[in-house]
């Protein structure tokens, strides 16, 4: 194969089915049903040179279905690693794009409108701030059995090392008791903090997702 029947077939292969008629009617390119059994077993046809088999030998079959001639392999080492490198990010791509669709539908499907995500938010804030509430109400218990604990730590006022081991112990474990409580009641307000950026964050889309579905439902004028 010439160079420039080389490069034009090289052209094809990595164009693909962007390349429109402009392979397949291509005087460099000779006419024909291109087949080929790709890397991963998959017997291909089509009507200029397979991409997928610019590696190894292409049949080439008249309308009858009648071989032709055969393509040898036409990418070099860096032109193949070329290729698999452009398939790579083309596959990313793909999967990109169907992981988005995919979460667009999820999200559509569970939000279908404003009111619905507002108050699936509410919800979420609302049992976050009742589980903080009970760990505020544990906290008035607390500051309860420290108002007796300080009481009967009065008679060792002057010497609080003389209090005995038992009432010291409740009184760490008071103050260590409640310190837990404002440490979890700090959580709960870094929780609201996220599911409010959460919610934020799929407004984005849901916006455009809402928009988009109003405006297909919307009748079309005559």
């Amino acid at each position: 194969m010439n160079k420039a029947l080389h490069a034009r077939f090289l052209w094809c292969a990595l164009a693909g089915a962007t390349a429109g008629p402009a392979c397949a009617l291509d005087a460099g390119v000779p006419a024909g049903i291109y087949a080929c059994t790709d890397a991963k077993g998959r017997r291909l046809t089509a009507d200029r040179p397979i991409a997928e088999c610019v590696d190894r030998d292409q049949r080439v079959l008249g309308s009858s279905g009648v071989e032709l001639r055969r393509v040898g392999p036409t990418l070099t080492d860096n032109e193949r690693a070329e290729l698999d490198a452009q398939r790579r990010r083309e596959q990313a791509e793909q999967r990109r794009v169907r992981e988005e669709r995919s979460r667009e539908r999820a999200l559509i499907a569970r939000y279908p409108n404003q009111a619905a995500h507002d108050a699936e938010r509410a919800e979420a804030l609302s049992q976050t701030d009742q589980v903080a509430n009970l760990a505020r109400q544990r906290i008035q218990e607390l500051q309860a059995q420290r108002v007796k604990i300080d009481g009967e730590m009065e008679f060792y006022r002057k010497d609080p090392s003389k209090a005995p081991a038992s009432l010291r112990r409740q009184l760490d474990e008071n103050r260590s008791s409640q310190e837990e409580q404002q440490r979890f009641i700090q959580q709960q307000e870094q929780e609201k903090s996220r599911i409010n950026q959460r919610f934020d964050a799929e407004l984005v889309p849901l916006r455009a997702l809402w928009s988009a579905a109003a405006a297909a439902a919307a009748p079309t004028g005559r």
